[in-house]
Order: structure tokens, then C-alpha cells, then sequence
């Protein structure tokens, strides 16, 4: 497994300290700070380490509260909200230096036969036949500034291949959906745990992009400030994040410095196997020239 791939893999197992308390450590990817993904696949994690193995997690949400200290340590608190016979709540608290940074519930179920019906997958290109975001980045590394060329090329555990690239350099008025291919970069050991916690990790990655798009703004237009407020994810298939799966997000709505998004997760076989939501501050800190 490659270097990078596999030490997130560690970092999502976590250290345990006691009966319901972990402690994780952060990948720095270039931002400056910890990758909001990150600390919601850690969570999931520390939750899941607390419920038994026949029951598996279904849905969860998560807010962010504060930006983490890459370079600082993470303590995960697990509350058992409650023990039923077919469904197990989770709390969890992610705290540095004292303060709470993160909190999530997740819900987990037992295994049960029931009413089966899905959206159809769009069809778009092959992973095939696209190129990746970090090769898209690369190409534009002669006209990023420094401090953001480590951002756009740094090499990730997971390997994104957008089907309709945006410039953020030209950003163009655009409708608010965008679909990318996304996968681990190598092969994952045979635990289906550990393939949520990564999907997981995965789905925060430029997740808030299509609610700027019908406004022609990037995450470099200068002024602009993006931050995550909260994360839904619902699992409903079996999948390996080893093998492509196609993420389709779409922004229905944007308002009060705030935007919406909502991401469907398709395997290559067409199965919808997780569906997501994120609300994120988006706050214009001077005047921007918008068409």
C-alpha cells in the first residue's frame, strides 16, 4: 500500500485510551489545517469502535466547530446514547487543547431484508478516459501563487478524476452540479469498516465547489472565505472505495452567506451505495465583481 494511502489507514484506527476515549493524529495535505474529512471519518471510527460487530453504521452528522491544529493530537469522547435491539446511537466529541472542534451522532443497525429502490446513476465518461484533479492542478502550478501551489498539487490517499474540470483561475458561470470519480489510490485490506471510514474522509473533499458555480467564484477568487458547518452521510450498499465510485453533488440552494450541497455515491455497477448533504459558510470578506 502506498506511503500516503496507508497512513491514513493507521490514522483511522486511532489509539485507544480507555473504555470510550481515543486519540487520533492528522495528515497534513498542505492546507495549513486538518482536513474536515478527516476528522469525520476519525469520529466514525472512534464511534464504531464501541458497537458491536453485527451492526453497522447507517447515517451520521457531524458539525464543525472550530479549525484543528494539524500538527496537535485529537482526543475523541464516545457517549453510548443508547443500546436497542435492532439500532445503536453514538455520540462522539473531538476536543484539542481543551476545546471541542467537532461533534457527531451516528447511528448504527443491524443487518435486515427490506423495500429495495435507488435513483439511477448519471452517465458520464469512464475514470478511464479523464484526468485527475492533481494533474489538472499541476498544469496550473506556473500560475498559482505559493502559497496555494502546495493546496492544488499536493499528492492525496485519494485519487479524484472530475468529468467536467472547472479553471478555478477563469471560473465560469456554470450550473450547480458536478460529478468526479473518485478512488483509493491502492488496494485496501478487506474490512468493510474501514472502507465507510474512508468514504467518509473522502466525501468532504471540494464538496462545497457546485454552490459557487453559478456565480463564476472558486475557492481562489480573492476575498472569499469557505468553511464546513455540518456533514450528513447515509450508507446504504456494501462498496469498496478501491474500486471507482462516482460522486454526484448538486446545489439547490444558496442564501444568508451559506450554501448547500447534496452528493450521491454510484458504484460502476450503477448501485447508489451512500448519499450525503453539507451546509458551508460562504462569506465574501470585501467586494467581489460577480457577473
Amino acid at each position: 500500500m502506498q506511503g500516503i494511502l496507508a497512513d491514513l489507514v493507521s490514522l483511522l484506527r486511532l489509539e485507544r485510551l480507555d473504555r470510550d476515549l481515543f486519540r487520533g493524529r492528522s495528515q497534513d495535505l498542505g492546507w495549513g489545517a486538518i482536513f474536515g474529512g478527516q476528522v469525520v471519518g476519525q469520529a466514525l471510527s472512534a464511534a464504531a469502535q464501541t458497537v458491536g460487530s453485527g451492526r453497522i453504521v447507517h447515517s451520521l452528522h457531524g458539525y464543525f466547530m472550530r479549525a484543528g491544529d494539524v500538527h496537535g493530537s485529537i482526543v475523541y469522547q464516545v457517549d453510548r446514547l443508547r443500546d436497542g435491539k435492532s439500532f445503536t446511537t453514538r455520540r462522539v466529541v473531538a476536543v484539542q487543547e481543551g476545546e471541542a472542534i467537532f461533534s457527531l451522532e451516528a447511528s448504527f443497525q443491524s443487518d435486515e431484508d427490506g423495500l429495495d429502490h435507488q435513483d439511477a446513476m448519471p452517465s458520464v465518461a469512464e475514470p478511464e478516459a479523464l484526468r485527475s484533479e492533481r494533474e489538472l492542478g499541476l498544469g496550473l502550478a506556473a500560475q498559482l501563487p505559493p502559497h496555494l501551489l502546495a493546496r492544488a498539487t499536493a499528492e492525496r490517499p485519494i485519487e479524484i478524476r472530475p468529468v467536467e474540470p472547472r479553471d478555478p483561475l477563469h471560473p465560469i458561470a456554470a450550473t450547480p452540479h458536478r460529478r468526479a470519480w473518485y478512488r483509493a489510490i491502492d488496494e485496501l485490506p478487506d474490512d468493510p469498516a474501514l472502507h465507510r471510514y474512508l468514504l467518509a474522509y473522502a466525501s468532504d473533499f471540494a464538496f462545497l465547489g457546485p454552490a459557487l458555480d453559478p456565480h463564476a467564484i472558486s475557492w481562489l477568487t480573492p476575498g472569499l472565505q469557505m468553511a464546513s458547518l455540518d456533514h450528513v452521510m447515509w450508507f446504504h450498499r456494501p462498496f469498496r472505495l478501491d474500486d471507482w465510485l462516482l460522486y454526484a453533488v448538486d446545489s439547490p440552494s444558496a442564501s444568508g452567506a451559506r450554501g448547500l450541497v447534496r452528493g450521491q455515491f454510484f458504484d460502476r455497477a450503477g448501485r447508489l451505495v451512500a448519499s450525503t448533504a453539507q451546509e458551508g459558510l460562504i462569506r465574501r470578506r470585501r467586494t467581489i465583481n460577480v457577473p
